[in-house]
């Protein structure tokens, strides 16, 4: 049994202090009694959190998940604990269906690998049922309608998946990932009205993909993808780089989404790497001074880790350090349906915990109970 103490523990609603933490590979106990015989981790009182989880995110430190090698995925995993990142889905993109499989196969065994790192908690399927309009970065060469068939072997594989409403006829692929499966659907690089986002909503749509990027803008005559993300209940992601989205509007979309709200990184293989020239999905990707960006200056993903996003948003809004925690933590747990072991500091709970210093730059990252990670 290990026991953290002198922590300022993050908690969904509050701070608490002068509390111990208990945990084996589950939280134990929250209490104020120290039992004999416990390793000890002294906060010194600097804070605690749950281990943050990031649901979109294709690469990091040279590495990019369609490359889809032995080391790719471990080499995410044990990059992103720096960051007090717990657990992800490793993100593909709009490739050959050959290569996405690939992908695939790869993430199944990142599942099962005991990696010094973040978990690996499944796929976010980013594309290919998207629209050529708001295609990004991705490649409209292979764009595909929504198949039922292929996605069926990787049930076990997929945990989310970005498609665009109205490239699906009659919404049966929506419809029958509703009715069949346990795969989280959300709504991206969309070209779709307001009028058919909110009947796939309806129908099963429940997570939006880094809303205002690539998809309908709003407009007080066709509220377009952004009015019916706004005006629903789906959890929203944002990429808080400051580059993707204006600041300015971050405390308006929390007060908008009542909080429902998701940070995710977007990273590409350019994350936490020099300046200069790689590669998303096959197309050459400009990095320079925190941006990444095809040469025709489309935006192609980001150099962002989720700290950072975290801080960016805590600093650019009034609200408490828990508010803004929890949307990268419970917030992520709750999109893709983890919520009952991951993203919060409850008893009985996976023992993913950071010890934070007041910048909120990891010291200590502890997965599943074990330390993977000490500054």
């Amino acid at each position: 049994m290990k026991a953290i103490i002198n922590g300022k523990i993050i908690l969904n609603d509050s701070i608490m202090e002068q509390k111990i933490i208990l945990f084996e590979d589950k939280i134990l106990d929250i209490t104020d009694d120290l039992p004999d015989q416990v390793d000890i981790i002294d906060a010194k009182g600097a804070y605690v959190g749950a281990g943050l989880i990031d649901i979109h995110i294709h690469g990091a430190g040279g590495a990019d998940v369609m490359d889809a090698n032995d080391d790719t995925i471990e080499t995410i995993s044990q990059l992103l604990v720096k960051f007090g990142v717990t657990s992800f889905l490793p993100t593909t993109m709009t490739m050959s269906q050959e290569k996405i499989e690939c992908a695939l196969n790869q993430i199944r065994i990142g599942m099962n690998g005991h990696y010094k790192g973040a978990k690996v908690l499944g796929c976010h399927l980013e594309g290919p049922f998207i629209s050529e309009t708001y295609k990004g970065a991705q490649n409209k060469a292979f764009i595909q309608k929504p198949n039922m068939t292929w996605i069926e072997p990787f049930q076990d594989v997929i945990k989310l998946i970005t498609l665009a409403p109205e490239v699906d006829e009659g919404y049966e692929f929506i419809k029958a990932m509703k009715l069949k499966t346990d795969i989280k659907l959300s709504m991206g690089h969309t070209s779709t009205t307001f009028a058919k986002a909110k009947e796939a909503i309806q129908l099963g749509i429940s997570h939006a993909t880094h809303t205002f990027n690539g998809m309908s803008g709003f407009n007080h005559r066709e509220p377009g993808a952004v009015g019916a993300i706004l005006m629903s209940d789906v959890s929203a992601e944002l990429i808080a780089d400051k580059i993707h989205v204006n600041p300015e509007i971050f405390e308006w979309f929390y007060r908008v989404k009542s909080g429902n709200i998701v940070l995710i990184t977007d990273s590409m293989r350019a994350g936490c790497m020099p300046d200069g020239v790689y590669d998303l999905g096959g197309q050459e990707v400009i990095v320079e001074n925190g941006s990444a960006r095809l040469r025709t200056g489309s935006l192609a993903g980001s150099v962002l880790t989720l700290n950072k996003a975290v801080r960016n948003f805590y600093e650019e809004t009034t609200l408490s350090l828990p508010a803004v925690y929890q949307l990268a933590s419970l917030n992520a747990a709750r999109s893709i349906g983890v919520e009952d072991c991951k993203g919060s500091i409850e008893i009985g709970k996976d023992a993913d915990l950071v010890i934070w210093d007041e910048a909120l730059e990891a010291l200590v990252t502890i997965v599943e109970g074990k330390i993977v990670y000490e500054r």
